[in-house]
């Protein structure tokens, strides 16, 4: 099931568009009479190309979604207008939550799986900005105007082509930081409203939470150029007591990566007499099964992954050390089991022992239902 090598379509804006970034910021940024305040959605950024029946869902990289969301195909073709090109994010809501976990599993090889993944857990589509309108390009129009266009072609309420809320008030917008988090969302992006489209220019805001937790260092990925620290692999303990893999932490110096292989050098251990010596059996039936991975909560063990999802030729094999050492990593949000995105280091800790790293010192955020954000 390939995508077409060429795409057939007769619009003001065409694939590929790089979509616009934003930068990290600590603090929310105060109204100033332009800006804009959106939730920043979790889930897979994508612009829809459509004209007529042809759509093309455009990835941050070069590839394509299209394949893997039939159900998104189809719904663009029945919500949105005949022409037209929207910048958005795929997500899957499950209950009243974002679910992550569950729509990374849509990305799969199989034609059979994907049609039968887009029955069982089908996906949604946030639109946020409004690229082009029939014959109109607006990326050189403020966004302040691409908003109120945008708005323009949400008629009804409902369906799987969903509009996200906005504000121009800061407090509101700081309120939408700490409620929403609980539905799933992982912060506020600020958008000036003054400015043209940009692609692949960080040229909005976003602001994200920010928590700390101490955890277990269980092993290391090699660099891409050579054997020096790459990654740094990161454990939690379960109420079982297993040492579940929760993520990794990579934001290293090259010079400190090189000094890292040194100091985790006595830490080496055979991969037969590690807590995760079975990933390798245990990804190769994931790999095969092209289910979720084995979670606390499902009653397996969390470990590190052997292929990447995104990257099949990509080697996931670790260097494996005794879990005796402990650091302190910053992580703006759980998705289920672990780190969301990779976590950063802030210290060694010395004087915590690897048995007191539980997943009980983690901070859940208090529950928002998805639907009464989506209906604002």
């Amino acid at each position: 099931m390939e995508e077409p090598t060429e795409i057939q379509l007769d619009l003001p804006v065409l694939p590929p568009v790089p979509p616009m970034l934003a930068k990290a910021v600590k603090a929310m940024p105060k109204q100033d009479g332009t800006l804009f305040y959106e939730p920043k959605w979790d889930g897979f950024r994508c612009i829809i190309f459509r004209d007529g029946d042809e759509v093309f869902l455009g990835s941050r990289n070069e590839r394509p979604f299209t394949r893997y969301f039939p159900e998104l195909v189809e719904a663009v073709k029945a919500e949105l207008p005949d022409k037209c090109v929207v910048d958005g994010e795929i997500v899957l809501i499950r209950e009243t939550r974002l679910d992550f976990e569950q729509l990374q599993q849509r990305i799969h090889p199989a034609a059979s799986r994907v049609t039968m993944l887009a029955e069982t857990t089908p996906a949604s589509f946030i639109a946020f900005d409004l690229l082009a309108l029939g014959e109109e390009s607006l990326m050189d129009t403020p966004f302040a105007e691409r908003r109120a266009r945008l708005e323009g072609i949400f008629r009804e309420k409902g369906g799987s082509i969903r509009l996200t809320p906005v504000s121009t008030n800061d407090e509101q917008a700081a309120e939408w930081f700490e409620m929403f988090e609980g539905a799933g969302l992982d912060g506020i992006i600020v958008k000036p409203g003054d400015q043209p489209y940009v692609p692949d220019k960080r040229t909005m805001f976003k602001v994200k939470h920010e928590r700390t937790a101490d955890v277990v260092v269980a092993g290391y990925r090699e660099h891409k150029t050579g054997p020096i620290v790459g990654s740094i692999l990161l454990g939690l303990h379960g109420p079982d007591g297993k040492l579940h893999h929760v993520g990794v932490a990579a934001s290293f110096p090259m010079a400190r990566r090189a000094e890292l292989v040194e100091e985790l050098r006595p830490y080496l251990a055979k991969l037969g007499e590690h807590p995760w010596g079975a990933w390798a059996d245990q990804a190769l039936l994931q790999a095969q099964d092209g289910g979720p991975a084995a979670t606390p909560s499902r009653g397996g063990q969390r470990m590190p992954g052997a292929v990447s999802r995104w990257n099949a030729k990509k080697d996931l094999s670790f260097i494996p050390l005794r879990p005796e050492l402990v650091m302190e990593v910053a992580y703006d949000a759980m998705e289920g089991d672990r780190f969301r995105h990779t976590a950063q280091f802030r210290r060694w800790r010395p004087d915590r022992t690897p048995e007191s790293c539980t997943y009980e010192q983690l901070e859940r955020p208090v529950d928002y239902n998805l639907d009464d954000i989506l209906a604002r």
